[in-house]
């Protein structure tokens, strides 16, 4: 985790300022939009798919009471995808991908005096690197893992269906049993803090690392752990917080 909270928080005030030019911080934030999110559907699409048939195909194998009705393996993988795998795993994934990327552009930048030409010419660097980063990141990460719950659902209709432990009318009547929309909102609510902690996390790793390629990569290395440590407990308290 992070040794100097009060830095890390020193970075947010800091990231926060009002931007210099909005024309510029739009183009940035569509960019980081794309190279965040947009780049990230195809990783996220596949996981999903194959994690929605493995839910589903254990479910079923583990149904040996006769009292269980056949929909329970629509119900089990339509409530363990929504409330923790899609949410959870895929930004535990996200942070890989995600965490390093920004970690290792930021440190490169920082290494190559990038961000000093920045800082010489009036400009906030944190601000200018880090805010798109942070509100491309929240803005998207609800809508991959809305398309994740979708896919794992379609995987684990597939994986039911082709394997005939179930039909697929039983399977879509399992997956509307009992739904509430609070659950959405809760996965959706944890996706947006979940964003916020890994971009804002391998930002400061990176922003703050030593010069080198060798220490760009170490900075990428705690980027990745830190935020995935920071998910874990995040995911605890917010569980506490929702559920209970």
């Amino acid at each position: 985790m992070i040794k100097n909270i009060g830095k890390y928080m020193k970075m947010l005030w800091t990231v926060f300022s009002r931007p210099e030019k909005w024309g510029v911080f739009r183009r940035r934030l569509f960019d980081e939009i794309q190279l965040i999110g947009i780049n990230s559907l195809f990783i996220v699409g596949l996981m999903s798919v194959f994690m929605g048939a493995v839910i589903a195909i254990q479910t079923a194998s583990n149904m040996d009471s006769p009292l269980l009705p056949d929909y329970t393996i629509g119900y089990i993988t339509r409530s363990s995808t929504i409330l923790e795998f899609s949410p959870t795993i895929m930004s535990l994934i996200l942070a890989g991908k995600v965490g390093s990327n920004v970690a290792s552009e930021i440190g490169t930048m920082k290494t190559t005096e990038q961000i000093d030409a920045l800082e010489i010419m009036g400009v906030n660097s944190l601000t200018y690197l880090v805010l798109p980063k942070i509100l491309g990141s929240v803005l998207f990460f609800p809508v991959l893992i809305i398309f994740s719950m979708g896919l794992s659902l379609i995987g684990g209709w597939m994986a039911v269906v082709l394997s005939s432990l179930a039909s697929s009318e039983v399977y879509v009547f399992g997956i509307r049993s009992f739904f509430e929309i609070g659950d959405i909102i809760y996965a959706l609510v944890k996706t947006v803090v979940f964003a916020f902690l890994i971009v804002s996390i391998s930002s400061y790793y990176g922003y703050y690392s030593k010069v080198g390629a060798v220490e760009v990569g170490k900075s990428a290395t705690r980027a990745v752990v830190s935020s995935s440590v920071a998910i874990l407990l995040a995911n605890f308290f917010l569980t506490q917080m929702f559920l209970l």
